[in-house]
């Protein structure tokens, strides 16, 4: 668990984001109907630097990043929800550069790099510019902002460190917490300008030198992160408030003695997380917000390509007795299996060779061979066709699961790096 002051005050925490975020709790079969109709949404944004873009050495424009951001997004859908992502993390971008930022999308102004931060080079600053509109939406629209932000400024403190007397790394690690505390506590003001109620989030910073890397250094720059630690905290028990919370994931405790296999190190200049690093950080939002961080079991198969689909639905990882079949690319399950796993009804026509699954007030009809299923009366077409599959001396009729899923209300959603499919009401 994340270094809270006791398991109560995380447990309250826990409780406090699960009813923000996720919605309070109901009774009775009609709270339960209720929540079929409406469906549970959780609208994540992500600000800050290169570490909420998910940047590792190497990436270019092409690259597709999987950087903590992407994990929460999982996470939200491990934990059953309809969940949308806006990663809005800028490459080089300091807390004044944050400060800036967030003001221009507040006030809806002009969005330049040289209004920003002077010299920022991340070659998607035009496109984030273009977007500045859609930004603002999504932020007066999230139910959790998250925040990395830091390491830009800290950075010039891991190459001065060694060269600098104590009396003078007091002195500079002062100058940099002032300047933290002042742009980050404006930059979140500015958030709470365009959407008061959401939980906001920020990680503290994290020191990512190796003790053998950084020598004698090492114990100056741990202290340094301990300071921005406390800064965070302070900052944020200064913004909080019981109806918006805005906390602190506290990631520098999870990297101290570890740093060499969380972190890449290219260059003195160019510190990142590995894949490990930004699970890592991933861990400690997840384990903030939901007290968990789950993978699949699948994930304890060595090698990726040998590993198995999951198929998690409303939160249950599915363990049938009639195995998943892909076929077509698509997944298809056993009848019985799906009525199961969804918590629907259904029922089998050996006239038509069609099988009617209903679900909260909606009904799916589909037929074996056919290209085209039922939603409530409307014909629509899909990929692949329900089949028959003969086991023994059993024959199972087989539905191709996203489009079932789909025709009853369900979100559909699929992670490759976890080759999990997640099926939410």
């Amino acid at each position: 668990m994340i270094d809270l002051r006791n398991q109560w005050t995380a447990a309250v925490i826990r409780l406090l984001l699960a009813t923000m975020l996720l919605g309070p709790g109901v009774q009775g079969a009609s709270a339960a109907a209720a929540e079929a109709a409406q469906p549970d949404v959780v609208s994540i944004v992500t600000l800050g630097d290169s570490i909420t873009a998910g940047y590792e050495p190497g990436m270019n424009l092409s690259s597709k990043p999987y950087g903590y951001a992407e994990r929460l997004l999982e996470q939200a859908w491990f934990d059953g929800k309809r969940a949308t992502l806006g990663n809005y993390g800028i490459l080089g971008l300091t807390t004044a550069g944050f400060r800036n930022y967030t003001a221009a999308i507040k006030d809806s102004t002009a969005i330049t790099a040289d209004s920003i931060q002077p010299g920022i080079a991340d070659p998607r600053l035009d496109s984030f510019a273009a977007k500045a509109a859609q930004t603002k939406a999504d932020i007066a629209g999230a139910k959790l902002i998250t925040i990395t932000i830091g390491g830009n400024d800290m950075k010039s403190l891991l190459l001065e460190a060694k060269d600098l007397s104590d009396s003078d790394l007091k002195g500079r690690v002062q100058e940099l917490l002032t300047a933290y505390k002042t742009n980050v506590t404006a930059a979140l003001e500015n958030l709470r300008a365009v959407n008061p109620n959401a939980t906001i989030i920020i990680a503290d910073q994290y020191q990512p030198v190796p003790q053998l890397y950084a020598g004698q250094s090492y114990a100056k720059l741990m202290g340094a992160a301990e300071s921005f630690t406390q800064a965070a905290d302070s900052l944020a028990a200064d913004l909080t408030r019981s109806d918006a919370p805005v906390l602190v994931a506290h990631v520098a405790s999870r990297f101290a003695s570890k740093e060499g296999s969380l972190s890449h190190i290219i260059a003195d200049s160019d510190f990142h997380p590995t894949q490990l690093g930004y699970e890592t950080i991933a861990k400690v939002f997840a384990e903030l917000i939901w007290g968990y961080y789950r993978v699949p079991t699948n994930s304890l198969t060595p090698s990726a390509s040998q590993r198995p689909m999951t198929i998690v639905v409303n939160r249950a990882e599915l363990n049938t007795p009639n195995k998943p079949i892909v076929w077509g690319g698509q997944n298809f399950l056993a009848l019985a299996d799906v009525l199961k796993a969804m918590g629907a009804s259904g029922k089998w026509d050996n006239k038509t060779a069609s099988a009617t699954i209903t679900y909260g007030g909606r009904t799916v009809v589909i037929t074996i061979g056919s290209k085209m299923i039922q939603v409530n009366g409307q014909k629509i077409a899909i990929d692949s066709p329900a089949f028959l599959q003969k086991t023994g001396k059993d024959v199972k009729t087989y539905l191709p699961l996203a489009a079932l899923a789909t025709g009853l209300g369900f979100d559909v959603e699929y992670s490759a790096q976890l080759r999990t499919a997640f099926i939410n009401p």
